[in-house]
């Protein structure tokens, strides 16, 4: 008789019936000192010790007009509107966010190829990567909904069945980044503590949660808890530049009511030699063009 495949130890507990901390029991930099890349070695020790880096021109002024340009024709294009891919600002109808770009445009494809992104990727975690989640954010001008304070890995064990934080994501400004319209906040440090947080994944958790979410969210008095100890780094910049960050780093951003819109392409990269098993707390995994499939890697 075959015996069932072991299910891995769940090292990172999330979705139960309170919140806990614990410990984060894998790497920041995964790969050795003195790895050949991109990035400087003070950039790196910069990483591991906040849990982000910021490159001030990650991409030039030209790649910056033609990735706004792609940004445009994809916004403005009714299939892609109608795409399930699409998500769609509740208050305005306007599109908030189109995922897995890398595979509906030439253009970010390229860009999710290019080796000054992969090859900082491959840097951080030590291993050859794949991109796990492709998306651009678009907060228009007057309105535009934020994010919420979450762990991107939280919800990457929770749902996707990510068993370990090998994961590393990249936003990169295509519209200039200002405290006023709605720039990412992170607070530093909080990637050395895992947030475990209360309550139960809803079945089809995401078609809510890309709107607006909710489970997986940690409470007031935690993040009350987690600024005090860390305090809060708002992140600002020209078209162009970009922060890299841990999947694990508590992250979130305001709202846009000026009238200046922000739009940021977001890469995350997944170590090959950290494949998703069974999500750990949701009845079954996210679709692919949220969480890629290890058989589709890109």
């Amino acid at each position: 008789m075959t015996s069932a495949p072991t299910r891995p130890v769940d090292l990172y507990p999330t979705r139960g019936s309170r919140e806990e901390l614990i410990g984060r029991k894998d790497p920041v930099v995964w790969s050795e000192p003195g790895t050949p890349g991109p990035f400087w070695a003070r950039e790196l020790e910069e990483y591991d010790r906040d849990g982000f880096v910021t490159v001030e021109e990650l991409v030039t002024p030209d790649e910056v007009d033609e990735l706004r340009a792609e940004l445009d024709r994809l916004v403005a294009d009714p299939s892609v509107r109608a795409d399930e891919r699409a998500i769609v600002e509740p208050r305005s109808q306007e599109i908030r966010s189109v995922f897995e770009v890398h595979r509906i445009s030439e253009v970010f494809r390229r860009l999710a190829e290019d080796p000054r992104i992969v090859g900082r990727a491959r840097q951080i975690l030590g291993s050859d990567v794949y991109v796990h989640q492709s998306r651009v954010n678009v907060k228009p001008g007057f309105g535009a909904s934020g994010f919420y304070w979450h762990s991107d890995f939280e919800t990457w064990h929770a749902e996707d069945g990510l068993p370990r934080m090998r994961t590393v994501s990249v936003s990169i400004a295509l519209t200039p980044n200002h405290t006023t319209n709605g720039s990412l906040m992170i607070m530093p440090g909080s990637h050395r503590t895992f947030l475990g947080c209360a309550g139960e994944t809803p079945k089809d958790n995401y078609k809510q949660s890309l709107r607006m979410q909710d489970a997986g969210t940690p409470s007031h008095e935690a993040l009350t808890t987690f600024a005090d100890a860390c305090g809060i780094r708002h992140f600002t910049g020209p078209a162009g530049s970009a922060t890299w960050f841990d999947c694990n780093a508590l992250h979130g951003s305001g709202d846009n009511i000026t009238p200046y819109p922000r739009s940021n392409v977001f890469l995350v990269f997944n170590s090959v030699e950290n494949m998703p098993e069974m999500p750990f707390a949701a009845p079954v995994r996210r679709p692919s063009f949220i969480a890629a499939r290890p058989e589709e890697r890109a």
